[in-house]
Order: C-alpha cells, then sequence, then structure tokens
C-alpha cells in the first residue's frame, strides 16, 4: 500500500505520483486534519477554503 500524501499547491491527499486536481507534483508526507468534500457546489466549507474538486484534503501540511 502506497503511503498517502498531500499536495502543498492545493492540499489534496492522494497516493498518486501527480496531483489529480493541480498536476504538481510537490507532496508533504506530514498532515494532521482532513476535510471530505463530495460536491463543492454545495458545500459551504469547501467553499469558505476555495476547494474546486471534490474528494479528500488536508487541512494543516507540515
Amino acid at each position: 500500500m502506497a503511503k498517502r500524501k498531500a499536495c502543498r499547491n492545493c492540499k489534496r491527499i492522494t497516493e498518486d505520483e501527480t496531483c489529480p486536481v493541480c498536476k504538481e507534483n510537490q507532496f508533504a508526507s506530514a498532515w494532521q486534519g482532513r476535510i471530505f468534500v463530495s460536491d463543492e457546489k454545495k458545500s459551504l466549507i469547501a467553499e469558505k477554503v476555495k476547494l474546486t474538486a471534490p474528494g479528500e484534503y488536508a487541512i494543516k501540511l507540515k
């Protein structure tokens, strides 16, 4: 099982080598907290933190 990491640009949590949202490849392996977004258009939290795609996001990167 690959280690999950968070994109330093958009904070999307992934196991891939490239972020599926912003296509960057700079990751943090240490992060805290998670936000799950299923519908970014209806989510007030996604709007507040400016998330543009559904998925799992880190709250804080170390």
